[in-house]
């Protein structure tokens, strides 16, 4: 049975719909950086998303085909995940969608290596015709967060955000979003194929001790 990110590692992709503290390990993603709405058709965000499964599946299915990676075996691509952020602006003004910042990025199994990585972006951009340049290896440590499963439409994520901060307030903790440290999301469902109300996203946030 193929390794699944989600199941193997509940504590990170499955959280309960309450406020919890963990530290998050260091692991290598394929990243797609940009800026604007997420929502315009044929937008960069778009684009980003097309590029970042294109490279995830050529690494997936890459045992069928002569190039071979060392360790390999079969994977789940994990879920799309997203670091966002609005210059001058505390948090995150989901009104003003236009001015966002983001970094869109999949996890990458250890095994997958720079070398590996960048075989990918060369093969999918040749197969798909797709240009895939923009895609970086990008190694992230999270470290210290507060995470919660977020139900619903993102347009009501600020609710789930205040329960976060009640917690941190609660138990000795604090925010600690800042130029390196981002506003996280994990998206459980295809907003393609899921109506708002029921879609699940994990929202975490950089914390640090009072």
């Amino acid at each position: 049975m193929a390794f699944d990110f989600k199941k193997e590692y509940k504590e990170f992709y499955m959280p309960k719909n309450k406020p919890e503290i963990v530290t998050v390990p260091k692991a290598n993603y394929i990243a797609v950086r940009g800026e604007g709405n997420p929502n315009e058709e044929d937008g960069a965000y778009k684009n980003a998303i097309g590029v970042l499964y294109a490279v995830a599946y050529t690494l997936k299915m890459s045992y069928k085909t002569d190039y071979k990676i060392e360790g390999f075996f079969e994977y789940v691509v994990p879920p799309l995940e997203g670091f966002w952020w609005q210059d001058g602006v505390d948090g995150i003004d989901y009104g003003n969608k236009d001015t966002f910042k983001w970094i869109s990025v999949i996890r990458l199994p250890d095994f997958i290596t720079k070398k590996d990585f960048d075989w990918a972006v060369e093969t999918a951009t040749k197969k798909k015709k797709l240009d895939c340049s923009i895609a970086e290896f990008k190694t992230i440590d999270e470290g210290l967060c507060v995470q919660i499963m977020h139900n619903g439409s993102y347009d009501d994520e600020p609710a789930s955000v205040a329960m976060m901060y009640e917690y941190l307030a609660e138990n000795g903790y604090e925010n600690d979003i800042n130029d390196k440290r981002l506003h996280h999301e994990i998206y459980l469902s295809d907003p393609r194929k899921t109506s708002p109300e029921k879609c699940k996203t994990v929202i975490r946030h950089p914390i640090r001790k009072v």
